[in-house]
């Protein structure tokens, strides 16, 4: 199989630093030619499924503007420009419960959409994790720290209380290395 062949792109829309949109004109295996193949930028960014040194899990009971009502989240946000993503899973778990963990494991790197890019997400399990420090948080979502059993987050995956997928695949991943 031979991979398609970008021949030209175009900006359509530069909206800061979280999303471009391009139009990119593509070359197929087969010879064919597409003139406007959509493309999205965004940057990659972290799911991090944290366990206490008690075995609960830390989870978000919170609001995203795209989620109707509340949804349990893990932790979550955007690599910096030039950050590896195991160093924006440490900060990014820092920041937004105030612990740290000295073990942890790569679930794996996804593109977020096969077709139309939108970034790659990194997702990992962090173990054993422990409170140093304040929460210094800067979402824009009302947001409450849970600690939860692995019974209450299999039974809130069940229930589709993670109502992001990326929310769901992270626990998914996690459940099934634990």
């Amino acid at each position: 199989m031979q991979p398609w062949k970008t021949l030209s792109r175009r900006v359509i829309l530069q909206c800061g630093r979280f999303l471009t949109v391009e139009s990119h004109t593509v070359a197929l295996p087969d010879g064919r030619i597409i003139e406007e193949w959509p493309w999205i930028i965004t940057p990659d960014y972290i799911n991090v499924v944290a366990v206490t040194v008690e075995g609960c899990f830390l989870c978000f009971r919170q609001t995203k503007y795209s989620v109707e009502g509340t949804s349990l989240a893990v932790v979550g946000g955007y690599l910096e420009p030039g950050e590896e993503a195991l160093a924006a899973a440490q900060r990014e778990l820092r920041e937004e419960t105030g612990y740290t963990s000295p073990q942890w494991s790569s679930l794996g790197k996804y593109s977020v959409d096969g077709n139309r890019g939108a970034g790659n997400a990194h997702y990992f399990l962090a173990q054993r994790a422990v409170r140093v420090a304040e929460i210094h948080a800067d979402d824009l979502e009302e947001q409450q720290l849970l600690l939860l059993s692995r019974e209450e987050v299999e039974a809130a995956l069940d229930g589709g209380e993670f109502k992001s997928l990326s929310w769901a695949a992270a626990v998914s991943l996690a459940l099934r290395q634990l």
